[in-house]
């Protein structure tokens, strides 16, 4: 994990936390607000942490006003 960034292991922390009980829903938003970043930093990083991790799954679920990532426990 040293070659990711400080917010890149920010947003990894939170999901594998979120997600330590089975699957959830997120919207970039929801977790920028939780971590104190944008929601334009979150959503750049989310696919190319879904490629660079394989303790997690991240995966891109729909998309209406904003898309909404599916994650779960590699």
């Amino acid at each position: 994990m040293s070659d990711f960034t400080e917010e890149d292991r920010r947003i990894l922390a939170y999901l594998h936390d979120s997600v330590a009980r089975g699957e959830r829903y997120f919207r970039s938003k929801n977790i920028a607000e939780q971590l104190g970043l944008s929601s334009k930093q979150v959503g750049v990083r989310l696919p190319r942490l879904a490629e660079r991790t394989d303790d997690i799954e991240i995966e891109k679920w729909g998309r209406a006003k904003s898309t909404t990532w599916r994650v779960s426990p590699g």
